[in-house]
């Protein structure tokens, strides 16, 4: 029997990155998953490339930072396939700068997709956890909530998903749902390519200097986190809640 037999997942930011590369890993264990994102272009390849090696998917577009879109998408997870058992906080933007030039909207654009949309999503996933006695909530965390210059926002964001993820984890944790979020560092995304250029660095050259100072001398793939994030998501991991786990090639 695959790990997720029967099991639905709800994955945030899954147009592209690490979100596409969870939802895949899901549905290889036999998940049915609900792709989510306000690209619904990205969506709709994720889902082609689920649907080609025999599991189902549905696509859904959703900001979340709106209730009601949050609250739309994940009824309409639970009307397509009966129930929902996984939920990935995925979805999340970079507005960096240093302090003194970051505006309120680099600021509130963060916290509000990060934060807010982490609640939003637990919120509306929970109640129908609940009910079942089962759920596995998995949020992605960063090694920046250790600190990390320009970005000041975005750290304390990613900070502040681990204080929800141990609080959930504490709340939840007598309905058998268990909460725990994932902190990768470098992962070789387009989000990270893009920052790269932003700040005037050649994003290979990024990557081959960054792969010199991790200890197992690579930087992350998406599939590294999305690894990682399976687990979680699993009956197996039913006794581990309210940790973060750092996927960053070594100790942070």
């Amino acid at each position: 029997m695959a790990k997720h037999e029967g099991r639905v997942a709800f994955v945030t930011g899954a147009g592209r990155g690490i979100g596409a590369a969870t939802a895949l890993r899901l549905a290889e264990d036999g998940a049915q998953v609900v792709v989510a994102d306000i690209d619904t272009d990205g969506c709709q390849q994720v889902v082609a490339e689920i649907e080609k090696i025999g599991a189902q998917a549905l696509a859904v577009s959703c900001n979340v930072t709106e209730r009601e879109a949050v609250e739309s998408a994940i009824q309409q997870a639970v009307d397509r396939f009966g129930r929902l058992d996984i939920l990935v906080n995925n979805a999340g933007v970079t507005r960096d700068n240093l302090l003194f030039k970051m505006t309120d909207e680099d600021w509130d654009t963060v916290m509000n997709v990060h934060l807010k949309g982490a609640f939003l999503c637990s919120r509306a996933a929970q109640a129908h956890m609940v009910k079942q006695k089962y759920g596995r909530i998995v949020s992605l965390s960063s090694t920046s909530a250790l600190g990390n210059r320009g970005q000041s926002n975005y750290s304390t964001a990613k900070a502040g998903l681990q204080g929800l993820t141990r609080t959930l984890a504490i709340e939840l944790g007598q309905f058998g749902i268990t909460a725990n979020a994932v902190a990768p560092g470098f992962i070789d995304t387009e989000m990270t390519r893009a920052t790269a250029r932003r700040m005037g660095f050649d994003p290979q050259e990024r990557i081959e200097a960054a792969s010199k100072v991790i200890p197992v001398r690579r930087v992350g793939q998406p599939r590294d986190v999305a690894n990682v994030i399976n687990f979680l998501a699993s009956e197996e991991s039913g006794y581990v809640s309210g940790q973060i786990i750092y996927v960053a090639g070594g100790p942070r």
